[in-house]
């Protein structure tokens, strides 16, 4: 085994493939970071979309849930990659329809997250918050969610760092993200061992580093 291969092009996998910096789109952070706050802001209002009492914004978002839940993430890769630019007949490029395919599949996931955590919250919380005046909005957004969010820590972690993980599945349509920078030196170097033993390290650091700090913050927002 040889592992000067990951010190002579750590530069490329690092700082090109895993942090984005570099004379081209890519990235690993660079795609979750944005796909993460993205997701969970559309999210949100299809969580709360799918509790909705007018059917007409019930159902459409259960449906976008239901959809998206049944099929592969690769598929909307590629239907965005390939339908999208010829409907609406722009040229868009690999970061961009990866972007948008991670944010709009994993938001119906979110949203049920963000769903399940506000039918948590205990009904009194609600009837106190209205006897006092709040609106069904200020009632969501004061009351309801900040609750909610401390019993979703743990899902939204976890989603989190399948998202964090999945955005390996970029590199076939030619994304240069952690995986595929280790490809291209694996194609010149021939060192696969060494180069996927390390992009496996550097996941396992981020999905460590991403559920111990989400059980830090679960018990700081824990009353004592």
């Amino acid at each position: 085994m040889d592992f000067g291969v990951i010190l002579n092009n750590s530069q490329f996998l690092l700082a090109q493939g895993f942090l984005g910096i570099g004379s081209f789109t890519g990235g690993t952070l660079r795609l979750a970071i944005p796909a993460i706050v993205l997701g969970f802001l559309l999210g949100i209002f299809i969580g709360i979309g799918r509790l909705a009492r007018s059917r007409w914004v019930r159902v459409p978002a259960t449906l976008y849930v239901e959809f998206f839940r049944g099929v592969p993430l690769v598929m909307v890769i590629f239907w965005f990659w390939f339908i999208i630019p010829v409907l609406l007949r722009l040229p868009i490029p690999e970061y961009g329809v990866a972007l948008a395919a991670f944010v709009f599949f994993e938001a119906a996931y979110l949203g049920e997250i963000v769903r399940a955590g506000i039918q948590s919250v205990a009904k009194g919380q609600v009837e106190a918050a209205t006897a006092t005046g709040l609106t069904h909005g200020q009632t969501m957004r004061c009351v309801v969610l900040p609750q909610a969010l401390k019993n979703m820590i743990p899902a939204l972690v976890t989603q989190f760092i399948v998202l964090l993980k999945d955005t390996s599945l970029a590199s076939i349509i030619g994304y240069v993200d952690l995986t595929k920078a280790a490809q291209i030196v694996n194609n010149r170097e021939i060192r696969p061992f060494e180069l996927y033993l390390f992009i496996a390290v550097v996941y396992w650091f981020c999905a460590y580093g991403m559920s111990r700090y989400a059980r830090y913050l679960e018990q700081r927002l824990t009353p004592a």
